[in-house]
């Protein structure tokens, strides 16, 4: 019996005296796949996570803890984490990326809701919930631009010099990374995983929160590899938000350039990750389309490593494989 199968008979043991057809909700970057299953008079989400390769309690914890902070994520209607099935509630098929392409005026009320909404989860911090966003976890993350974008998509296995250079740049993140406060980190904080919804916004695949970095779902949300703004906009979005983080008492820097310099830099650890992501996606999961977003990222990351007299070395690598790149003739 394939998974389609299984979740199917599961659903009818739930709904025993009720039809219900089930049609593709949304897909992920992971091996989850969601389906909108159509009862009479409603509509709930059906999660599938095979349990080879996911799993739910991840989920399951962070939806309550969530929940408890108030922000709007799905209810957890039922669940079989032996078979790797959950059944949510439905925050409806309107993520923040459709009604922004839709209408880009509508912006600063969706992301002044949505700042709410990420202090409200930072407010509820407290250790000992998520796993730590420590040093080990961090230089993983870094470690899939050279394997995966350089080595694997751009077929340039790095030099020693470049290898030198990279781990310069590492080191200086790293120092700044961990030296940031920590709060709840959703750690992928965009437009593609939150909803328009009434509270607004719904909150999805939160699964792999951490406690990390204060400025890591900030610089997820407004330096999006899906959607991208100007800098005077992302700017002032990050200003508003740093006002109300204070007004909050969340341990911000108390000096806006200080607090834009951390996230600036957390946004070039996240941007490498991403880039090295977009590459794994392509090739060991067979999903090309993930390469198209490869330029926003890139456009972050030039625009961060030249600015900063430590990351000059990234600057100069990016020249490099940029050339690179020209030669072996790769379109987005």
């Amino acid at each position: 019996m394939d998974r389609l199968q299984l979740l199917q008979s599961w659903l009818k043991t739930l709904y025993p005296d009720q039809p219900f057809t089930l049609s593709p909700a949304s897909a992920d970057a992971s091996f989850r796949r969601y389906f909108r299953v159509s009862l009479p008079g409603q509509t709930l989400i059906a999660m599938d996570a095979p349990p080879q390769q996911e799993n739910c309690q991840p989920f399951v914890h962070a939806a309550r803890i969530l929940a408890e902070a108030t922000v709007h994520v799905p209810e957890i209607i039922a669940q079989d984490i032996e078979q790797g099935f959950l059944l949510l509630s439905d925050l409806g098929n309107t993520t923040y990326l459709q009604a922004l392409n839709t209408d880009p005026d509508h912006a600063n009320p969706l992301y002044l809701e949505a700042i709410d909404a990420l202090i409200k989860i930072q407010s509820a911090s407290r250790k000992n919930v998520f796993p730590e966003y420590d040093r080990a976890l961090l230089s993983r993350e870094l470690a899939l631009f050279p394997d995966w974008y350089m080595t694997r998509h751009l077929q340039s296995t790095p030099n020693d010099e470049q290898e030198n250079a990279l781990q310069a740049v590492f080191d200086a993140l790293l120092a700044n990374n961990l030296a940031q406060p920590q709060v709840f980190v959703h750690r992928d904080y965009h437009s593609r995983n939150l909803m328009v919804t009434t509270p607004n916004p719904g909150i999805i695949d939160f699964q792999d929160a951490v406690l990390g970095p204060i400025t890591y779902d900030l610089v997820s949300l407004l330096k999006d590899a899906y959607i991208q703004w100007e800098e005077a906009q992302v700017l002032d979005w990050a200003i508003r938000y740093w006002e109300k983080a204070r007004r909050a008492g969340l341990p911000v820097d108390a000096d806006f350039s200080a607090f834009y310099r951390d996230f600036e830099f957390m946004g070039v650890q996240r941007h490498l990750k991403v880039l090295g992501i977009f590459a794994r996606l392509c090739y060991r999961d067979g999903k090309p389309a993930y390469l198209q977003d490869m330029p926003a990222v890139l456009h972050y990351l030039r625009q961060t490593s030249e600015r900063y007299h430590e990351l000059h070395p990234l600057s100069q690598l990016l020249d490099q494989l940029e050339n690179r790149q020209s030669e072996t003739g790769y379109t987005f």
